[in-house]
């Protein structure tokens, strides 16, 4: 009999591990629906970088770093933002457990397949720029449920809401800077006025 593998099991179960843990949410949202939005989201941001910036870079992969990019929440849970970036001590050692837990989940895979997955989870020097785009799509991905919530009536998430802006902008991607000028403010919009 064929040794079995748990690792897409365990990608399931990215459905179960609800975001926004400390904030009082009008609709919950776990990290499988956000690795979706993501990933669309950093597809569209290598697309932008491609046309609108004569970059050469390989949507598809963006897209699908995008998918895999919080999996390792199935191990960790989602760490809330303030308690991750508290201080550098405390973000070096969740990275570290990042880490462990990518390597954990990469070794449920046969060790044929391993490899077409590693770079996947743990990024490759010539990847740097697409990383720095799905990073910029996880951080949008974040603002536009800021939005909602904020449509929502709910002002919990005003706070955050600043924040992600301004690190959106710290970020200096020219695409983020696109699409939040171009794309951004349909979600404000309700679904009578976007049809």
């Amino acid at each position: 009999m064929e040794s079995q593998s748990h690792f897409f099991a365990m990608m399931s179960r990215m459905k179960y591990i609800e975001r926004w843990a400390l904030m009082r949410n009008s609709q919950a949202e776990n990290i499988s629906e956000h690795s979706l939005e993501v990933s669309i989201l950093a597809h569209a941001l290598a697309v932008i970088s491609n046309k609108r910036l004569h970059n050469v870079l390989n949507a598809e992969r963006a897209a699908l770093i995008g998918l895999y990019h919080d999996s390792t929440e199935i191990i960790t849970g989602d760490m809330p933002t303030p308690v991750k970036y508290y201080n550098k001590g405390i973000y070096g050692a969740f990275k570290e457990i990042e880490m462990i837990a990518a390597r954990h989940l990469l070794n449920m895979l046969p060790e044929d397949i391993r490899e077409s997955y590693e770079s996947i989870f743990f990024p490759h020097e010539e990847e740097e720029y697409i990383w720095k785009l799905v990073k910029a799509a996880d951080k949008l991905s974040a603002l536009i449920k800021c939005i909602q919530e904020e449509k929502a009536g709910n002002t919990e998430f005003a706070s955050a809401k600043k924040s992600l802006t301004e690190t959106l902008h710290k970020m200096e991607l020219k695409e983020a800077d696109i699409f939040i000028e171009e794309f951004l403010p349909s979600y404000y919009k309700t679904l009578d006025e976007l049809n």
